[in-house]
């Protein structure tokens, strides 16, 4: 039970194409946006869709994997943990972030 304390599962389209970064101790990230919908009915009887943004970020083999698969509104799962940073922006003022850090990644269909 404890490796479900912190463990996010997402399917979804990409919202953005990857980019990747190599550092120069060699290693690599990739960040890319997933879309998530929910459709429900609202009282008017009027389908309503839902979507959530989700900042990911994948690092080594995965990331190249995503970079060199992967393009905006490719359809994927994820499987990972959620994590959250602050930073000052340029403009002075402190930011804050929650990204999904992806131990998993599933390629599922073509773009869409």
């Amino acid at each position: 039970m404890n490796a479900l304390r912190n463990s996010v599962r997402l399917i979804g389209n990409l919202g953005t194409n990857p980019e990747m970064k190599a550092f120069e101790s060699g290693k690599k990230v990739t960040r890319m946006t997933l879309a998530t919908n929910e459709t429900y009915t609202n009282q008017k009887g009027e389908k309503v869709t839902d979507t959530c943004w989700h900042n990911l970020v994948l690092w080594g083999k995965t990331a190249e994997i995503a970079d060199k698969y992967l393009e905006k509104g490719s359809e994927i799962a994820i499987e990972g943990k959620l994590t959250s940073r602050a930073y000052t922006g340029k403009d002075g003022e402190k930011k804050y972030i929650t990204e999904i850090v992806v131990n998993e990644l599933l390629m599922l269909g073509k773009k869409s």
